[in-house]
């Protein structure tokens, strides 16, 4: 008898198979290496440093008068800026998604100015506008306003760069919608409002607080634009990404580690409301 040798080949598509969950661990691996040197790690420096002296001189550094007031600024500039730029993101998506009209594509560049423009040109610019040597500079003096180098101004400058959140968030989501439920809703009789509070706004809701809490993590967040405007005034004109640099400047880590880290509890809330209007979403 002749004893028959049988050879067992593999296919390409068994070999790329067996690859396969190599690749994605490998791909995993990156990803995850990745955001631990750019974030785990600096995030955890951050706390470390922050709590390295103590818990008393930690609250006592965020407690101290300076910081108390760059707190309320921010929290102030946050209230004014977000409100404006989600009536504004409402009704410029609204108008985008809904209706076709001459200079649509024109509107859409103009909202995202902000993402190109470097925040600190546009700080200068709001200086060159509204500054004592500015375009306006005249009119505001003589009316006895001031703007640059006080609350207007970083409200201004916060709200000129965070106004594309929102609006940007819902685009997309009332073009997927289409118009055909508020026209339903106008046929059946219903007014505007009533179809803006009844069909639209159900609609958008989670779109919408994706948006505004974007918006307002950027706008607690925001340096460079408001760096421009604020003068550094400490105790009046400073919010606290400013506070964080004023005191990291005077050699003062503890402190300015322990501002800074209330700033990395933000970013951290945030992601988890995010992750959680995510899931929402999805569902």
């Amino acid at each position: 008898m002749i004893a028959r040798e049988h050879v067992h080949l593999k296919s390409p598509g068994a070999s790329r198979f067996a690859l396969a969950p190599i690749k994605k661990w490998l791909l995993i691996g990156t990803a995850l290496g990745f955001l631990g040197i750019f974030i785990l790690i600096p995030l955890i420096a951050v706390f470390t440093e922050a709590l390295k002296k103590g818990i008393e001189l930690y609250f006592a550094a965020i407690t101290e008068p300076d910081a108390l007031s760059a707190i309320k600024l921010t929290l102030i500039t946050a209230a004014i800026a977000v409100p404006l730029n989600t009536i504004f993101g409402v009704i410029a998506a609204w108008g985008i998604a809904k209706f076709n009209f001459k200079g649509k594509n024109i509107l859409i560049t103009l909202i995202d100015i902000p993402f190109a423009v470097s925040p600190v040109i546009a700080g200068l610019v709001f200086v060159l506008l509204y500054g004592s040597n500015g375009v306006l500079g005249p009119f505001i003096e003589a009316n006895n306003l001031k703007i640059i180098f006080s609350v207007p101004g970083i409200v201004l400058a916060t709200t000129f760069v965070t106004f594309p959140f929102v609006v940007r968030e819902l685009i997309p989501i009332m073009q997927e919608q289409g118009t055909e439920e508020e026209q339903a809703a106008i046929t059946l009789g219903a007014s505007g409002w009533q179809m803006f509070f009844r069909v639209t706004l159900p609609n958008i809701k989670w779109g919408l607080l994706y948006g505004v809490i974007l918006c307002n993590a950027r706008a607690m967040g925001e340096f460079g634009a408001v760096s421009v405007v604020s003068g550094h005034i400490r105790g009046l004109t400073n919010t606290l990404p400013l506070h964080v640099e004023i005191l990291y400047n005077e050699y003062n880590f503890t402190a300015s580690f322990a501002v800074a880290s209330l700033l990395a509890l933000l970013a951290l809330l945030t992601l988890v409301f995010k992750s959680f209007l995510e899931w929402k979403t999805k569902k």
